[in-house]
């Protein structure tokens, strides 16, 4: 027992020898880290300056960096440009997807350019004042947040009267705040539409000019909806803009400001700790963020495919109808909607995932990290050395109140602080997106001007008169279609000088074509269809481009045309009969509605003035007239205008005869010059010219003969008839002669 009770004792003197080793060990460890911390204390203290310079030089480098790398980016991408436009000929037509690269920096130039036109413009001034009130709102955040740090510092020291008067001065804070933000509202709002108009008035100037409306549409490929262009997405464009420098300025001023003041509350470091957190999350967030320019872009790019096909349906509903064929548009309706909101999926649920991470890091992890930089300071007075010097500079009895107005105001700057980079970080999504409705309008606006230049952009899918006969080749049709002829205004005649007849797509139907019309040389143009008799009237209306010889005409004031389908714009039955004039430039002429009473009774319509409700009956005039009143209509047009030279492509179609000879004579006692495209006979004798096409690239134009040239066709008829009748004797004769062998 003894043995044991001395072992027991001995192995307790060994495990409180050993705990006492382990303790002096532990507080030893204590003793050196926190001595360690105090020395690094000193260090910092005594250094400080050296510190925050050092920092402050280090971001100055990083930032220097950054700068150099994107004016590196830019000029490979200057010199990229160059190469590929010098490789491909530097057509508008290989426009890449929305990117924030120079392309965007250059097309956003270019449109802020347009909607806002000066630095004394409209547009200028509410910028300035937009910037003002920005400025004024984001240091009443500042005031607001000192003051929310006093009131709650008041409410710890029990200081009733200094908490009072905290709020008195809160409530005084919110009738200028609140005023600031709806003039900010209405602002933003208001140039939002300013840009609109500015921009829509822009294009209207180019899209409805020298028929490059007709162009954009038919002559280059580069744009299939120009009305959707114009009436959506420059809207888009204009309210996103409006919109980002709201959202891009307010927060770049705020945490400008914040920033500055919690650098002199917290201190550089600390900011400069955040900073890196903010810098590494959001490296990260830009790695993983979809391409929501492009998206974008492409949204919008089927949109106006499933805009396009609806408004084909309704442009061409009667014949669709005609040939039952509902189901076969629903299909096409059907896929290119399916499309679109495949798409659309698509960038919600991106959206998704990406919405949960930048949440993620810009609510919980950047607050995280700026609680931990708000707490610094206050734990800070806890190390050995730090408490005395907080003694001096606040009383005992006031230090809680001090470090909890320090922790509120900061906390409130740093809230607002990271909602402002939050805002930031949410605005490259409405960066992206602005990117491609600025290549969308900027897109539009290229084609505009190429084609306003008469340069265009089409895929050739036909074959020339030629190529179809046997006699030429694609090559030769190339440098036709590359080739541009001379426009020479004229004063009287026309005169077709080795011109050639090429269709939008390269089709070249005739290869030069040579004629010459003069006042009351009424020409007659007949051909099969196909051949290029449309086509010359659309030569020589200024529609298509003269892509070699020479084209002598008048000014088109001289020229009128008149289709098979005639146009009937939105207006009044008066506006049928004078358009494109106006009820001012009618009056301008001296004509009178007794004067257009007396036109519609020529062409054996006058009845229809008391039929419609009188000269000021509006309708829609397409579907309340028939096709036999919409053809009298417009000879009434051409009447009313009297010019030199009527162009009548098969103009009397759903008229009867007599209807036809009243136009015809009338044309011709009133000195206007025909040039009629239709194959019935009972027009031949208005005509003493004629153009004939073979359909095979070749012509003949001569001099018409109406007696001749029917009693001709009469004569051929004939003999076709008895060569038929020939032929089926002879038949009969073979089989005769088989029967009697």
């Amino acid at each position: 027992m003894v043995a044991a009770v001395n072992i027991d004792l001995l192995a307790g003197a060994v495990v409180d020898r050993i705990q006492d080793v382990l303790l002096r060990r532990v507080h030893g460890f204590r003793h050196r880290r926190q001595a360690a911390l105090m020395r690094a204390v000193l260090f910092y203290a005594r250094h400080q300056r050296t510190v925050q310079r050092s920092i402050v030089a280090l971001v100055c480098a990083g930032l220097a960096e950054r700068l150099y790398r994107v004016g590196r980016l830019l000029a490979a991408e200057r010199q990229a440009a160059k190469s590929s436009s010098g490789s491909s000929g530097g057509g508008a037509g290989g426009r890449r997807g929305a990117q924030l690269d120079r392309r965007f920096v250059d097309n956003m130039r270019r449109l802020v350019a347009i909607a806002v036109p000066g630095w004394l413009s409209r547009e200028a001034g509410m910028l300035a004042v937009h910037t003002a009130l920005l400025v004024f709102r984001t240091f009443l955040s500042v005031a607001v947040a000192a003051l929310d740090g006093q009131i709650v510092g008041s409410l710890v020291r029990l200081r009733g009267r200094e908490f009072l008067v905290g709020i008195a001065k809160w409530m005084a804070m919110a009738v200028p705040a609140t005023a600031t933000n709806s003039l900010l509202t209405y602002i933003q709002t208001a140039l939002g539409i300013r840009f609109r108009q500015n921009l829509t008035e822009h294009v209207h100037r180019q899209y409805l000019a020298n028929n490059t409306y007709y162009a954009a549409g038919n002559l280059d490929d580069r744009i299939a909806n120009a009305d959707q262009l114009v009436a959506v997405d420059i809207a888009k464009f204009a309210g996103s803009m409006a919109e980002l420098y709201s959202n891009l300025a307010k927060p770049a001023l705020d945490a400008l400001v914040y920033n500055a003041q919690l650098a002199r509350n917290l201190g550089v470091e600390s900011l400069f700790g955040i900073m890196v957190v903010i810098q590494l999350s959001m490296g990260m967030l830009r790695g993983l963020a979809p391409p929501f320019g492009q998206l974008a872009a492409q949204e919008q790019r089927l949109e106006g495919e499933f805009y396009f096909a609806h408004s084909r349906l309704a442009e061409n509903a009667e014949e669709v109808a005609l040939y039952r064929g509902h189901h076969a548009e629903k299909r096409v309706i059907a896929r290119r909607y399916l499309r679109l909101v495949r798409h659309v999926n698509r960038v919600f649920r991106l959206n998704v995932f990406y919405g949960m991470l930048e949440d993620f890091v810009v609510k919980y992890f950047w607050g995280a990290a700026g609680l931990a930089a708000c707490a610094a300071p206050v734990f800070a007075e806890r190390l050995p050395g730090a408490q005395a010097a907080a003694a001096a500079a606040v009383a005992a009895a006031d230090r809680v109140g001090h470090h909890t107005q320090s922790f509120i105001t900061n906390r409130r700057l740093l809230l607002s602080g990271s909602d402002a980079l939050g805002r930031m970080m949410y605005s490259y999504k409405e960066i992206v997106e602005l990117a491609g409705y600025a290549e969308r309008v900027a897109g539009l606006l290229d084609v505009l001007d190429d084609v306003g230049r008469g340069r265009y952009v089409k895929t050739r899918v036909g074959k020339s008169a030629e190529a179809r006969g046997g006699g030429g080749g694609d090559d030769d049709d190339d440098d036709v279609v590359s080739q541009r002829g001379r426009l020479v205004e004229s004063d009287s005649d026309i005169e077709f000088d080795g011109v050639p007849i090429v269709s939008p797509n390269g089709d070249v139907l005739v290869r030069r074509l040579s004629f010459r019309v003069r006042p009351g040389h009424h020409l007659l143009i007949v051909g099969p269809n196909g051949c290029g008799k449309s086509s010359m009237f659309r030569i020589l209306g200024g529609l298509w481009p003269v892509y070699g010889g020479t084209l002598r005409k008048p000014s088109m004031s001289q020229i009128f045309y008149i289709p098979q389908r005639p146009y009937l714009p939105v207006g009044t039955l008066r506006d049928q009969i004078i358009y494109p004039d106006s009820a001012r430039d009618m009056a301008r002429r001296g004509a009178t509605d007794d004067q257009l009473l007396a036109i519609l009774g020529v062409v054996q319509l006058a009845h229809i003035v008391e039929r419609e409700g009188g000269w000021d009956a509006a309708k829609p005039w397409g579907e309340a007239l028939s096709g036999g009143d919409k053809q009298r209509i417009a000879m009434a047009r051409l009447f009313y205008h009297r010019p030199r030279y009527a162009i009548m492509d098969e103009c009397t179609s759903a008229v009867s005869m007599d209807v036809e000879r009243a136009m015809y004579t009338h044309a011709t006692e009133l000195g206007i010059t025909l040039l009629t495209v239709s194959h019935r006979q009972s027009l031949w004798q208005y005509h003493n010219h004629i153009l004939q096409y073979d359909g095979q690239g070749g012509y003949v134009f001569s001099e018409l003969d109406p007696d001749r040239r029917i009693a001709l066709m009469d004569e051929k008829q004939r003999i076709e008839q008895e060569l038929a009748q020939l032929a089926a004797m002879e038949a009969r004769l073979r089989e005769l002669e088989a029967q009697t062998v």
